[in-house]
């Protein structure tokens, strides 16, 4: 079995991260929970429930990713597969079998966790989140070609491929950043329906105007910033 590594960024989900960790299935050889300027019992939960706990004190989902990413690169046997899930209990960590296995069966490059409104909890996505993603991935179908529907956080990808990638942003465009790359680069690529639910606790983003603002600029700025180049 290929090696397979999850890495979590979490910021303040002491009341979540117990529960992501536990349901994650026992195929993955580590998970690797960087708490993000956490205030909370974050990371102790992480560590209790079995995680790799690492603390990046700049804030943002991009810097807990690298951060993330420094870790496995220092490790001496390097994994097959990183997958890439969120410690707010909002994806079903148990279908981390179901996002790899296009990887494993047909040695696709990356595969996404789309959140298809059938398998939505209701609330489960905001207005600003459900828009954003829309237009987003119409964008880069327009602009791309690309047949994506969601920037669903939930998502593995080869690390030799991921390395390659070279990622760089910090925040909020993590994820559409990877999706551009993977289209410039000619990746092959899935997504894979998804069951998605309602956060524990607040969120930090979609559940603030000034979040998803933000979020919405810096998806648009890779977004426009890739058609030119």
């Amino acid at each position: 079995m290929p090696q397979i590594k999850v890495i979590i960024p979490a910021y303040n989900e002491a009341d979540s991260i117990g529960h992501v960790v536990n349901d994650i299935p026992k195929i993955v050889d580590e998970v690797i929970v960087v708490s993000n300027n956490s205030t909370d019992a974050t990371g102790e939960n992480a560590a209790k429930a079995g995680a790799t706990v690492l603390r990046e004190p700049r804030k943002g989902y991009g810097y807990a990713c690298l951060k993330g990413m420094d870790y496995v690169a220092q490790l001496p046997e390097k994994p097959e597969i990183i997958v890439f899930l969120d410690g707010d209990y909002s994806d079903y960590p148990q279908e981390l079998e179901k996002i790899v296995e296009p990887i494993l069966q047909r040695d696709v490059d990356l595969v996404i966790g789309a959140r298809v409104k059938r398998w939505r909890e209701k609330g489960a996505m905001t207005f600003p989140q459900i828009f954003g993603n829309w237009l987003a991935t119409n964008l880069m179908k327009l602009l791309f070609n690309a047949r994506f529907t969601d920037l669903g956080p939930f998502r593995a990808i080869k690390y030799d491929k991921l390395l390659a990638l070279e990622m760089e942003d910090k925040t909020y465009g993590w994820t559409v950043e990877m999706q551009l790359k993977a289209l410039k680069k000619n990746y092959s690529y899935e997504e894979v329906p998804v069951h998605y639910r309602n956060r524990i606790g607040e969120s930090k983003v979609s559940g603030t105007v000034k979040g998803a603002f933000m979020a919405g600029v810096k998806i648009l700025t890779w977004i426009f910033k890739y058609s030119f180049k």
